[in-house]
C-alpha cells in the first residue's frame, strides 16, 4: 500500500488544495485533484529523505487555527503599523535557539514565521540549533522568542517529532 500511496496525507493535502485554487468542487476537478494529489507525492517519494508521520492529529488541527488565526491578525497589526507612524517601528533581527531535530519540523516553523505578516525567516543556522527571523515591530525580543516557542514550536514538536 505504501508504494501505491506513499504520503496520504500530502495526498488529501494536495487535492483540497487543488479545489480550494479552482474553486470549483465539481467531479471533474475532484477526480483531477486527486489525481495530482497521488501523482506528485508519487512521482517526488525518492527525493523524500524520511516518511512524514504525524504523530498528534488533533494538536495539527489546532495548529492549524493558531497559524490561520495569526495570519489574520498579523495582517491587520502591520496594516496599523504601516498606516500609522512607519517612524515608530522597531525592526529586529531575533535569534531563535531551537529545539525541532528534524528537517521537516524546522522547515515548517521557518515557513510558519514567514506566513505570519510581519516576520520573516532569514537563517537556519548549519548546526540548525537556531533560526534567525526579521521582526518589523519588536518591542521585547525575549517575549517574541517565548511566543513562538510556545505558539509554533511546541506544537510542531508534538506533531512530527517523539517527544
Amino acid at each position: 500500500m505504501r508504494r501505491l500511496l506513499p504520503h496520504p496525507l500530502l495526498t488529501l493535502t494536495l487535492t483540497l488544495l487543488w479545489l480550494l485554487l479552482v474553486n470549483d468542487f465539481s467531479a471533474g476537478h475532484m477526480v483531477l485533484g486527486a489525481l495530482l494529489g497521488w501523482l506528485i507525492p508519487f512521482a517526488t517519494a525518492s527525493l523524500w529523505p524520511q516518511s512524514v508521520g504525524v504523530r498528534n492529529a488533533r494538536v495539527l488541527l489546532r495548529y492549524l487555527v493558531v497559524v490561520i488565526y495569526d495570519i489574520v491578525v498579523g495582517s491587520l497589526r502591520v496594516a496599523r503599523l504601516i498606516l500609522g507612524r512607519p517612524s515608530r517601528l522597531r525592526p529586529a533581527f531575533v535569534t531563535i535557539p531551537l529545539e525541532l531535530e528534524t528537517d521537516l519540523a524546522i522547515s515548517l516553523l521557518a515557513n510558519t514565521i514567514s506566513l505570519t505578516p510581519g516576520t520573516v525567516s532569514v537563517l537556519v543556522s548549519e548546526d540548525r540549533r537556531t533560526l534567525t527571523i526579521h521582526s518589523l515591530d519588536t518591542a521585547d525580543a525575549a517575549a517574541m522568542v517565548a511566543e513562538i516557542k510556545h505558539r509554533y514550536e511546541a506544537p510542531l514538536k508534538a506533531i512530527f517529532e517523539s517527544c
